[in-house]
């Protein structure tokens, strides 16, 4: 494939707004997970909730799109300069020729849950105000994301669980392909909700404490919320050293469970090799890995005999979701940007809350952080159902 570069990117999630703060938390080695006081929520859980997202309602002329989940995107766009690059975008390849591509799992599905508590009492009726259209439809996130930045080319919402916002380069890179659009804003965004937390909960997946992904003792997931966006177009002539470039994509569908993973991560290992074919890669050009790691024993399990199964187990690898926790839709997003954080400063990111690592997994996992120059860095994000996505990015000149 033709790589693509990233013009643009910015990330916001509970270790902070912007790719500054990002940053630092990331070489402090710094955990933004916390006990859980969401809302009405009385599990015993750590979640990665991001600070001040009810107080920033959205401006007057997008009121139709209120929910918990567009606020944060809204958040997100505006770190950065990101939605002015946008902007910029659509003024050289024109509106129409922007694409959106975004991920979601939960959209704004706490909306509903708020408008369910409301309902009549003799006909169960949800209440008039309800907007299932512009709140809770998982659409909705592209619909506003394209209105707010007055864009006007296609958009898709991609939900598939904790790949979706992964698998949005791969959408986009086949429509630039296609030659349907010339730059494409991709992304996720996937916000905190009564359903989630109890829903992964009912399922034992939730750990008491903040996760510990690869760790000996790892008993579950930290739900987190997060927005993170970038900018895809083609590839100038003349890229300096600090750009960053998409390379490979790589998808599969193993369909081995609906909420576990191939024991042997099948659908993991044929995504990665896929991504290292797009790429024109071998294996031995991957010198960082950002680890799927849920911190769940399956999930850990599956993936480091994947990872082993095709790069071998020296490979330095880590998984930031100790940090930011599993932020689901918005995860593949939200790694995509770390990844190009590790390559534009030569940083690989420690596994955060990970004490010992379980000898049983064959993976070089990262408990220290590593400074080293980058030229080529994996991402994983598996979701549920076995839909898989493995995403690799370079640095250019």
């Amino acid at each position: 494939m033709k790589a693509l570069a990233l013009t643009s990117f910015t990330a916001t999630s509970c270790i902070g707004r912007g790719v500054a703060a990002t940053l630092a938390a990331l070489r402090e080695r710094r955990t933004g997970l916390e006990r859980c006081a969401f809302e009405t929520v009385t599990l015993d859980a750590f979640v990665g909730e991001v600070a001040g997202v009810d107080e920033a309602p959205l401006p007057p002329e997008l009121r139709e799109y209120e929910c918990r989940n567009n606020r944060l995107a809204q958040l997100g766009l505006v770190q950065d300069g990101f939605a002015e690059a946008v902007r910029r975008s659509a003024g050289r390849h024109g509106r129409e020729r922007v694409g959106v591509f975004l991920g979601t799992s939960t959209s704004g599905i706490l909306e509903t849950e708020l408008a369910y508590r409301r309902r009549d009492p003799a006909s169960g009726a949800l209440p008039a105000e309800f907007r299932y259209r512009g709140a809770h439809n998982t659409f909705s996130l592209a619909a506003f994301a394209r209105e707010a930045l007055k864009l006007a080319g296609p958009a898709v919402v991609i939900s598939s669980a904790c790949s979706s916002s992964a698998k949005v380069f791969a959408s986009a890179r086949r429509a630039i392909e296609a030659g349907l659009i010339d730059a494409a804003l991709v992304g996720g965004v996937d916000s905190l909700c009564l359903t989630t937390l109890y829903g992964f909960h009912s399922l034992q997946l939730v750990s008491r404490g903040p996760c510990r992904p690869f760790d000996l003792a790892r008993d579950g997931i930290s739900i987190g919320e997060a927005a993170a966006f970038a900018l895809l177009e083609p590839a100038g002539a003349s890229l300096d050293g600090d750009a960053v470039l998409l390379l490979g994509v790589g998808e599969s569908s193993d369909a081995y469970h609906m909420s576990a993973p191939h024991p042997e991560g099948r659908g993991a290992r044929a995504a990665m090799l896929a991504a290292l074919e797009t790429a024109a890669l071998d294996p031995s050009d991957i010198e960082y890995i950002n680890l799927h790691g849920t911190g769940t024993p399956s999930n850990d399990e599956a993936e480091s005999r994947a990872v082993s199964g095709v790069l071998g187990t020296q490979v330095p690898a880590s998984s930031t979701k100790g940090a930011t926790g599993h932020t689901l839709g918005a995860a593949g997003a939200l790694e995509a940007v770390i990844c190009a954080l590790a390559l534009r400063h030569g940083l690989m990111p420690a596994g955060v809350n990970t004490n010992e690592v379980d000898p049983a997994l064959a993976v070089h996992y990262l408990l220290e952080n590593r400074a080293a120059p980058l030229s080529r860095v994996m991402s994983n994000s598996f979701g549920f159902g076995g839909s898989n996505c493995c995403l690799i990015f370079g640095r250019g000149g």
